[in-house]
This record gives structure tokens, C-alpha cells and sequence, in this order.
């Protein structure tokens, strides 16, 4: 089920994401705490009963036969929902449109609550950027860094000097963010090598691709904007073609689309199906030369439409022809324990030499194989990036820069982009750090959260991501 009144404030509604998350998984827990009231003298609840919801139920909506909202919040209390739904005031259409920064998130909770609105008495949010993507655009000597959190990216000078005093951060040139420019939960990165253009794609409720001139700043729309499949998640690219490939979570399929592709232009391509393998792929990476298409995968496979079919496959890179369509099979698959895949992400290839650049989340490292248009099976990589001095943390995006033999990386957990020397291997500290927190800062990752619970005796709150 998607709520569009909820795409916007999931970030301070905790309880109402709770809430559909158990709808929609579990079945509906009915009159739990009625009837423990009833039946014990002691102030506390308990499960009595769980209801299953029908096999073929396609959605829940609300029931508006009679004309009327059910209020089921007292009397004197309005649902943020209703309120949403009957007065568009200003104050409550920006809890829509709004981007989550500090500032606005408490002046649009003060005007919700004035106008009788159930809002949290306080939010658990991390204020600092986590960046999901790194591009470096040679041409400009910049880094871009996509801001899952936010809803930005900042450009950097290439060269920023690490930051001096462990509370110091590094200072943007500029970013793009607002509600002008769309940028949401965005994720994949790609910089046009001519025009500098950006490219950014959104992985969640967006459903977009956006694309910015090299030198946008500030709350700007995009010159670009592409309507995609739900769950896109990394991009990259065929400059022979002029073609732009773009993975997509689930259901699982690889789409690809002209470069200047806008609106709804439809894919000229789609590689899915059974037999191509493709079990949650995540990153992408185009050989040029050899007219090959990487695509890494998480493993978690299953029919959608079709319930008890879910399984798991060990994490893999399967490479396909560039030009692959329908249910192709790969090629090559490189997977095993010796490739030390672990919830793989974005991918870079160097056509100068053959590598694949793996930033390798769950893994903390970055992972690079040698001969990659050939090599197949549980093969090791020919270099790892990782250890304490490396500094990575959760490390999901990864670019390369051939003119100035350095490799790029993004770090999801820290705030942080580091760079290395081209040919680094092992636990190698990086050249210089881009950071925009704390050196201390330990990223909480739960930006799209789908459910919440509380831990009475560690005190603690549960939040899976």
C-alpha cells in the first residue's frame, strides 16, 4: 500500500508507519488491549487474538460509503491523517511537500499541533548527511555526494584537505535540494564526461530520475525528468550509445533508456525474467569496450505473485552482453565465498585495465576484480580496500578517476567520503577524507523506516531498516 499523505512525513509519523506495517504483514491484532483489561486486575496487555487478512486482498482504504472519515481519535483529538485530508493550510501541506531539515520539521510541527493535529512529542532523526553515491566530474575537478537524508547533493572541490580538528567538516561549493529540485531518497549518481550533466535517481516513492546542469545551486527544478519503475536504485552508463541503464530492486529487472530520456518515455529495454538471475540487483557497470553489462545481486529471490516462493542465493555479480533484453541469461557469474560479496552496491569498471570496483556495504571494504570481462565462478579479489585505517564505514558508492588515478567512496555510515590511490590494496589510509559530521559520527541508517517497537526492559526502541 502507498499513502501519498504519508510519503512525505514518515520521517516524524513513527507509530503511523508501525501501524501499516502490521496491517499489511502481520493481520490485524484485534481488541489486544481490551481484553487483558477485562480479564486482569493488572495494568498491563497481551495478545489474545490475530486475524488474518484475506489471500486476495489488493489494498486498505479507508471505508467512505457513508460519506464520513471514521474518527477513531477522541473527541477532542484530529488524526494527522483527517487533518491532512480536510484542511490544506499551509502549515499542513508542508508536512507533504517538505524536505526533513531540523529547522522546518519543528516549525511545521508547532502549526499542525496548534491546529489540533496528533504529532510526536519529540523525533529521532539524524541531522547529518548520509551520502549514498559519489561521482567525481574531471572535467570541473569536483566530487558530488547524493544525500540520501537530506534530500541534496553537495558538490565538493576535488582537493578539499581533510578536514582539520576531529569536529571540523568540509565546506560544499554548492548543493541542489528543495522541493523545486525533487530530490527525495535519492541514491544512484551518474556525471555526463562532456556536458557535466547530473544524473540522480530516486529508490524509494518517487518513481524519477532527475537531471541537473553541472553548475545548478540552491532549490532548483531539474532541466530533466523521467518517470521510472518503482525501487530504482543505482544508474550507469553507454556513452557509445548514448543509452542510460538503471537496476531496479523489486520486482527485480534492469531498464534501460536513451540518454536525454523524459517524462514517460518507456524503456527500449528491459532485461528480467527467471532465467537472467537477477535476485535484488543493486549495482551496475558498462564495459565499453567489451561490450559487456555488470550487475551485482543480493540473493533474495522469489515470484511475487506467487506466495511461498521466496528463497536466498548467495550475493553475486552476473555479467550479461550490453545489449541484453527479455529473459537473458548471463553470461558469466562470479559468486562465492572467496569473492567476499556481502550486500554488494555500486560498481565501477576501468576499461584500462579490466577491474571492477565493488564498494561492498555490509562487507566494509571495497572489493576490486581483476580480468573481470573473463573471470567467472568463486573467484577472490585481486585487491581489497579495508581495515581500521581505511576509515570506511557501510561504503555504498564508489567512482572512479582515471585522469587522476584515484578511487573514490562513498561512506553510508559516517557522513564521510574517502579517497585512495587508484591501485590501493589492503588497510590503506586515504588520501584525503570529505566529511560533513564529526569524526566520531556514527550514522543511526534508518531513513525509510517501516515499523518501530519499544524494548521495555533494555529501555531500548527497535527500528528495522
Amino acid at each position: 500500500m502507498r499513502v501519498n499523505i504519508e510519503r512525505k512525513v514518515d520521517w516524524a509519523i513513527l507509530t503511523a508507519a508501525f501501524l501499516t506495517a502490521s496491517v499489511m504483514g502481520m493481520g490485524i491484532l484485534a481488541g489486544a488491549a481490551t481484553e487483558a483489561a477485562s480479564t486482569s486486575s493488572e495494568d498491563t496487555s497481551r495478545l489474545v487474538s490475530v486475524q488474518n487478512l484475506p489471500q486476495d486482498l489488493a489494498a486498505c482504504n479507508l471505508d467512505e460509503s457513508s460519506g464520513e472519515t471514521p474518527d477513531v481519535s477522541a473527541p477532542e483529538e484530529k488524526s494527522l491523517f483527517a487533518a491532512l485530508r480536510e484542511d490544506p493550510s499551509p502549515g499542513l501541506m508542508a508536512a507533504q511537500f517538505s524536505t526533513p531539515h531540523t529547522e522546518d520539521q519543528e516549525r511545521i510541527t508547532r502549526e499542525m499541533r496548534a491546529q489540533g493535529a496528533r504529532v510526536p512529542v519529540r523525533t529521532i532523526r539524524d541531522t547529518a548527511p548520509t551520502y549514498s553515491a559519489v561521482a567525481v566530474d574531471v572535467n570541473s575537478n569536483e566530487v558530488i555526494l547524493q544525500d540520501n537524508n537530506l534530500w541534496q547533493y553537495q558538490v565538493f572541490d576535488r582537493l578539499s584537505p581533510t578536514p582539520a580538528g576531529p569536529n571540523d567538516i568540509s565546506v560544499p561549493k554548492r548543493s541542489v535540494h528543495g522541493d523545486k529540485s525533487l530530490i527525495e531518497f535519492n541514491n544512484g549518481l551518474y556525471v555526463d564526461p562532456k556536458s557535466g550533466d547530473i544524473f540522480s535517481v530516486e529508490s524509494d516513492v518517487g518513481d524519477k530520475m532527475v537531471r541537473f546542469p553541472r553548475d545548478a545551486s540552491g532549490d532548483v527544478p531539474p532541466k530533466g525528468v523521467l518517470h521510472t519503475p518503482h525501487r530504482v536504485y543505482n544508474l550507469a552508463a553507454d556513452e557509445t550509445t548514448q543509452e542510460v541503464f538503471a537496476t531496479v530492486e523489486f520486482p527485480p529487472e534492469v531498464v534501460v533508456y536513451p540518454k536525454d530520456a523524459t517524462g514517460e518515455q518507456q524503456p527500449i529495454r528491459r532485461l528480467e525474467g527467471d532465467d537472467t538471475g537477477l535476485d535484488a540487483p543493486h549495482g551496475i557497470a558498462v564495459d565499453e569496450k567489451d561490450r559487456l553489462l555488470f550487475v551485482n545481486t543480493w540473493g533474495h529471490h522469489s515470484d511475487f505473485t506467487v506466495a511461498g516462493t521466496g528463497k536466498w542465493f548467495p550475493p553475486a555479480i552476473k555479467v550479461y552482453t550490453v545489449d541484453a533484453d527479455g529473459d537473458a541469461k548471463p553470461l558469466r557469474v562470479i559468486t562465492g565465498d572467496q569473492t567476499q560479496l556481502d550486500w554488494p552496491a555500486a560498481m565501477k569498471f576501468n576499461p584500462e585495465n579490466g577491474d571492477l570496483y565493488v564498494a561492498n556495504d555490509i562487507g566494509q571494504s571495497v572489493l576490486v576484480f581483476a580480468n573481470a570481462p573473463s573471470v567467472q565462478g568463486n573467484v577472490a579479489p585481486a585487491r581489497v580496500i579495508h581495515g581500521p585505517s581505511a576509515r570506511l564505514r557501510n561504503p555504498t558508492g564508489v567512482a572512479l578517476d582515471l585522469k587522476n588515478k584515484e578511487v573514490w567512496v562513498s561512506n553510508l555510515g559516517n557522513s564521510s567520503a574517502t579517497v585512495y590511490p587508484l591501485m590501493a590494496n589492503g588497510d590503506v589510509a586515504p588520501l584525503r577524507i570529505i566529511r560533513s559530521a564529526e569524526e566520531s559520527k556514527r550514522g543511526v541508517n534508518f531513513g525509510r523506516t517501516a515499523a518501530v517497537t519499544y524494548d521495555p526492559i533494555r529501555q531500548e526502541i527497535l527500528v528495522p531498516n
